[in-house]
């Protein structure tokens, strides 16, 4: 499951990409409806969403002639789960490193000769 988020995260590196997936995100839409918002071609729309779909962040459904795109929320669980990952590492190596600076000021403080008074 990691990967797909890494993917979906790749997937959403490209500002057109971005875009439409944004636009998914407030309502479901056909590739005309896509093309009629952003500045893309329809061909264009479709490469993205086909990146899209192949990285789990949307899926499609036949409506007659048209396909309806929307978000795929277990794609976005995925990107969500990979950062949170991230996060919690970063957390975690923080903390490691807090604690042996303090383990190291604490022993050089104790190293330290005490002044008589």
């Amino acid at each position: 499951m990691e990967t797909y988020g890494v993917d979906a995260l790749g997937a959403l590196g490209d500002p057109t990409r971005r875009a439409i997936f944004e636009c998914l995100a407030r309502r479901p839409m056909a590739v005309g409806q896509l093309s009629a918002e952003l500045p893309v071609t329809r061909p264009a729309v479709s490469q993205h969403l086909k990146v899209l779909k192949q990285a789990g962040l949307v899926t499609d459904q036949a409506d007659g002639t048209r396909r309806i795109y929307r978000i795929n929320q277990v794609g976005v669980q995925a990107i969500h789960h990979y950062l949170d990952q991230m996060w919690s590492q970063a957390l975690t190596g923080f903390q490691l490193a807090a604690q042996q600076i303090a383990r190291s000021e604490q022993s050089s403080l104790s190293s330290e000769p005490q002044e008589e008074a």
